[in-house]
């Protein structure tokens, strides 16, 4: 194996010398324990430790971020942050994803040295795409599989998230694609209940849009959630592929990266990526994971798309946070000539007309899916005009006209505008 090497970015919170804190975290995550043991030779650590190979300090810090850290001997209560740089020869855990994982964020959370520690960002080697495939499809691909380019794929989520039966389900599909909808996912909570088994919502499902897309020619991209064990997942792959779908929909965090490893090797649709759950690695600042690190590693896993929440979101990321994530999903992890692995964010969270120019202002292109729950359902003059309403909204933002300019010739938008303000 070559020597090549992986690199971790952190955050840190500390009441000990930070070369001693960062030295501390090497040694815990390689070769080293609180003692040094006969087996950890001159040689061994010369070809296996860890590496610290940079340390920004960032100030003093009145108080603890986490409790449970511990003082030095000294006494010093002085905390101080961090920005710290940690790299491993790639022969410590070979190519694997779970075992990086395992390095990069295994105990150094918990390591009392450390009154905070967040994993900020990790660049890999481009010899883990020897084993890792990557994206299938990624942007091109699912445009070309949408129909959709040039503009925003635009995209919505079946409501209630639970309780409607398999026809219930598809006359909602009926409703959207008449509407004029690009994308359609399940809700990440409604997988294979009893209520609404697996097939026949996907059976039902695609009865509507393959018999829409036989009169008008545009197949509405549907993501089917078949999250659960691995056999069921490529079952319910098969199914969905039979069926003529052309997305398939994860809940990354449930089924864990070698579960996303084989569903990618076996599929010959779209991987659309859930991230619910991230909110435990990802809301304190002062802990957990940042989600540039998080998606880099379920990019090289195989999803085709997922999401970055929104601007002006219903949940607590801030609008920096967010378009950080989008703006990583399309930037190459690897050097060329490497496969760039770039991915379709989706921004979703309470998303209406309103959020489209600050969005592509922030995002600088429209590669990415905008999808809007109520912001199309909830338009005062239907789904068919909260769909034209975003289409309005995203071709004033693309111009450089303002919103409420292009609203003044678009009612839909005029109405999108003010049934959703604030």
């Amino acid at each position: 194996m070559s020597d090549a090497r992986i690199y971790a970015t952190y955050w840190i919170e500390t009441a000990f010398p930070l070369e001693q804190a960062a030295a501390t975290m090497a040694g815990e995550q390689s070769t080293g324990t609180f003692v040094r043991v006969p087996g950890e030779t001159d040689e061994l650590r010369a070809a296996h430790a860890a590496r610290v190979e940079e340390i920004t300090e960032l100030g003093e810090v009145a108080l603890p971020s986490l409790p449970g850290s511990g003082l030095p001997k000294t006494g010093d209560a002085t905390r101080r942050a961090a920005r710290v740089v940690v790299s491993w020869p790639i022969s410590n855990m070979g190519l694997s994803l779970p075992n990086l994982l395992a390095t990069i964020n295994g105990n150094l959370s918990e390591l009392k040295a450390f009154s905070g520690l967040r994993l900020l960002d990790v660049k890999l080697p481009a010899e883990f795409l020897t084993r890792y495939q990557g994206p299938q499809f990624g942007v091109a691909g699912t445009r070309t599989l949408a129909g959709v380019h040039d503009r925003p794929i635009i995209g919505t989520i079946i409501k209630p998230s639970v309780g409607l039966s398999p026809e219930a389900t598809a006359d909602q599909v009926r409703v959207l694609v008449e509407a004029g909808v690009d994308f359609i996912k399940d809700d990440e909570l409604q997988a294979d209940g009893p209520h609404c088994p697996f097939e026949q919502r996907t059976s039902a499902v695609m009865r509507v849009i393959n018999a829409h897309a036989d009169r008008t020619g545009k197949k509405v991209m549907y993501a089917a959630n078949l999250t659960g064990e691995i056999d069921e997942m490529l079952a319910r792959h098969d199914h969905v592929l039979a069926q003529g779908g052309t997305c398939i929909m994860a809940s990354m965090n449930s089924i864990g990266l070698p579960a996303m490893k084989m569903l990618r090797a076996h599929s010959q649709l779209p991987i659309h990526g859930h991230r619910n759950g991230w909110g435990m690695l990802g809301r304190s600042p002062a802990i957990g994971m940042s989600y540039i690190a998080f998606q880099k590693l379920w990019r090289l896993a195989g999803i085709d798309h997922t999401h970055v929440n929104g601007i002006a979101n219903k949940f607590c990321e801030s609008d920096d946070s967010v378009i950080a994530s989008a703006r990583e999903c399309l930037t190459p992890m690897f050097d060329a000539p490497h496969p760039g692995c770039e991915i379709m964010p989706v921004f979703s969270s309470g998303q209406s007309a309103r959020q489209a120019a600050p969005t592509f202002a922030a995002l600088g292109s429209v590669d990415c899916m905008f999808a809007a729950g109520g912001g199309i359902m909830a338009h005062p003059a239907g789904p068919a005009a909260g769909v034209r309403a975003l289409l309005q909204a995203w071709e004033a933002a693309v111009a450089g006209v303002p919103v409420a300019e292009a609203a003044r010739q678009s009612p839909e938008l005029e109405a999108a505008l003010a049934a959703f303000g604030g």
